[in-house]
This record gives structure tokens, C-alpha cells and sequence, in this order.
């Protein structure tokens, strides 16, 4: 079943969502993305140590940019401890380059542009655009939400402190 629902965008006027709204106390759906190898990456690959989504329509855009690289750091300050993991529709190619020119390599780039799935299910898709609208999730070692955050307007910033002070009451 398909849900859609309206969101307002910084550039050309509302858009639709398509997928769920999740909220905390859901179980993460299972997705499968593409990593910068090429490789098929699902849910599963982070079973067992937390996962921070971070959900960005571009990587080559300049708030998408900076919230990615302010997870690269906490990703860094956490290593081994969190997964952290940045979605967008962008080529693996242009991934890997934008990781390459600004020294991200903690945080893992992941594409949903074969097929979107990842957006459908998290609620994520903007139909008109076929890209990603802005959004965190936090899940727990078990696979359930702990933290959501759709982000009202693309070019407006998560809540960063929010969603690492939902990371940290995972700790122990």
C-alpha cells in the first residue's frame, strides 16, 4: 500500500511523500541500498550495535553537505561503537567522490536510486523530484526506532542534539 502525504520544500513549492511516517517504537524496515563498491547493503548489515540514518536529498547540495559531515564527526567519536550511515539518491560514484573531497570516511554513503525502496519504506521519497527529503532516524541494536525526525523543509538542518542525545540513551 502506498501512503502519501504533503511536505513543504524549499524549492519548487510542496512535494509529496510517499511510504509510512515512522515513529519512535517502530521496527526499522529492512531496505537494501547500494554502497559505493556496488555492493547490496541491507538493515541487517548493522543488526547488533546502533544506527544513526541520516537521509539527505543530495550530497552535492550545501545543508545536505554539512549535516553529513557533522555525523562523519560524531560517526569518528563513536568508532566501532555506532553505525552511521548517510542515504541519498545519488550515484555510488558521486558518493565516493563527495566522501573523497571532503575526508569523510567514518560515515558510510549509501544510494537508494535503483529502485528507492529504502524511501518508500521510511517514508523518505519525494515523488515529484524521485530523490530523498531530509530526515533522521536513530534505531537501536535490536532493529526498533528510537529517534525520527522528518525534517519539515529541505533546507532547513536536523536536530542534531536530539538525535545524539537519543543515540547516547542507547549507551549501556
Amino acid at each position: 500500500m502506498t501512503i502519501k502525504r504533503e511536505q513543504a520544500f524549499d524549492f519548487l513549492g510542496p512535494r509529496t511523500l510517499i511510504g509510512p511516517e515512522l515513529h519512535t517504537g517502530d521496527r526499522a524496515p529492512n531496505f537494501t541500498l547500494i554502497n559505493r563498491k556496488l555492493q547490496p547493503v541491507t538493515m541487517e548489515t548493522y543488526a547488533g550495535k546502533p544506527l544513526v540514518i541520516s537521509v539527505v536529498p543530495s550530497l552535492d547540495t550545501g545543508v545536505c553537505s554539512k549535516q553529513t559531515r557533522r555525523f562523519n564527526a560524531e560517526a569518528a567519536a563513536r568508532a566501532g561503537q555506532v553505525n552511521f550511515i548517510t542515504v541519498s539518491a545519488d550515484l555510488p560514484f558521486a558518493q565516493a567522490r563527495w566522501c573523497s573531497s571532503n575526508g569523510a570516511e567514518q560515515i558510510e554513503t549509501l544510494s537508494d536510486h535503483r529502485d528507492m525502496n529504502f524511501g518508500a519504506a521510511y517514508g523518505t521519497l519525494v515523488d515529484e523530484l524521485r530523490i530523498e527529503s531530509r530526515a533522521v532516524f536513530v534505531v537501536d541494536r535490536d532493529g526498533i526506532i528510537r529517534y525520527v525526525e522528518y525534517v519539515p523543509v529541505a533546507g532547513q538542518e536536523p536536530n542534531y542534539d536530539a538525535a545524539l542525545a537519543a543515540l547516547a540513551s542507547l549507551a549501556g
